[in-house]
């Protein structure tokens, strides 16, 4: 197994106080039959010598210098140089369990091209983990235990964008990375499952992902939910709308808003349900909001639900599953 070469991308910026041990994670793997291609953007700390002084000692690393701006031309600049067989992604900040590239090279190997190898993650860090990354942890986790992930693809990006590896012809074959569309990671995730790739399931940890104030996960417009959404609604239209079905937005949040006038600006016509009777009736975006009940009306349509409250999320699954509806053909959770 160990003849496959595997390319591993890092793109990093401002980075120094975590690359080391990033690095070490690395160097420490069972698997020594990769190289790493990693990419300089523009840092403005001590992070390129600090990678230099490690790619001198070992030929295996090639260091480069981002000659565009942002993480995707840096992943760009990083494949164009890639040899591999095999390609995987890697965050400078985060670390790898010393048998993550040979648990993701094996499952890939064994199962061939058109799948997607992928792990358990877990995350740490030392201002302790909020609820919601560690729920967003044990959600992501149950979905790659039985590779059913493309099935909640609507609700939060399922493949974590430092923990998969695929062939790099089934990379080039869904032209990853050549995108403007933000966030890339979740882009990428809609190409693996436009393209029907597989998920392998995986019940080993495998990736430390850490979380800090200053991660761009967490500061960089990109990464913004508004985002999110235009990306989600790009791939529903292109991947999963029905267009001789009528179209529901339900839920009338912030998120639901957002949808709505999205929706309004690409010409497209839907019906939109709220449960808030102070809602019902009443005229948003010059469309009327109507009660749920209004749905039963409509032939066969596909609902997109913004809602993202857990016990109100669980009520709308019953209420779909009572009368029928198929999750991922009917109805759609965006949150």
């Amino acid at each position: 197994m160990q003849n496959s070469l595997v390319s591993i991308l890092i793109p990093f910026k401002n980075t120094e106080h975590y690359l080391t041990e990033c690095l070490a994670s690395l160097l420490n793997q069972t698997y020594t039959h990769w190289e790493l291609i990693i990419v300089d953007d523009h840092s403005t700390d001590n992070s390129y010598n600090l990678v230099k002084s490690v790619a001198d000692a070992d030929s295996r690393i090639t260091l480069l210098k981002n000659e565009g701006f942002g993480i995707i031309s840096a992943l760009q600049l990083a494949f164009s140089y890639s040899e591999g067989k095999l390609i995987t992604r890697m965050d400078s900040d985060d670390i790898m369990h010393t048998s993550k590239i040979e648990t993701l090279a094996k499952n890939l190997i064994t199962h061939g091209r058109y799948h997607v190898a992928t792990g358990l993650v877990h995350y740490f860090s030392e201002e302790g983990i909020s609820d919601g990354y560690r729920n967003y942890e044990n959600w992501l986790n149950k979905l790659t235990i039985t590779g059913n992930n493309y099935s909640k693809i609507y609700k939060e990006c399922v493949i974590p964008s430092p923990c998969w590896m695929v062939y790099k012809k089934d990379l080039e074959a869904v032209n990853a990375f050549n995108t403007s569309r933000y966030p890339e990671d979740y882009d990428l995730t809609f190409r693996f499952y436009d393209a029907g790739y597989k998920v392998i399931p995986c019940e080993n940890v495998l990736h430390y992902w850490r979380d800090y104030t200053t991660r761009a996960s967490r500061t960089n417009p990109h990464y913004a939910q508004n985002s999110f959404i235009d990306l989600k609604l790009h791939y529903f239209l292109k991947l999963n709308k029905d267009i001789s079905r009528p179209l529901v937005v339900w839920g009338a949040g912030k998120k639901g808003k957002t949808i709505a006038k999205r929706l309004i600006t690409l010409n497209i016509p839907f019906y939109w349900v709220c449960n808030n009777p102070k809602k019902i009736g009443k005229h948003i975006y010059n469309q009327e909001m109507k009660a749920v009940g209004s749905i039963a009306t409509l032939e066969h349509p596909q609902c997109i639900v913004s809602v993202a409250n857990p016990e109100a999320q669980s009520q709308i699954k019953n209420y779909f599953e009572s009368n029928d509806k198929q999750s991922m053909q009917d109805y759609f959770f965006f949150c």
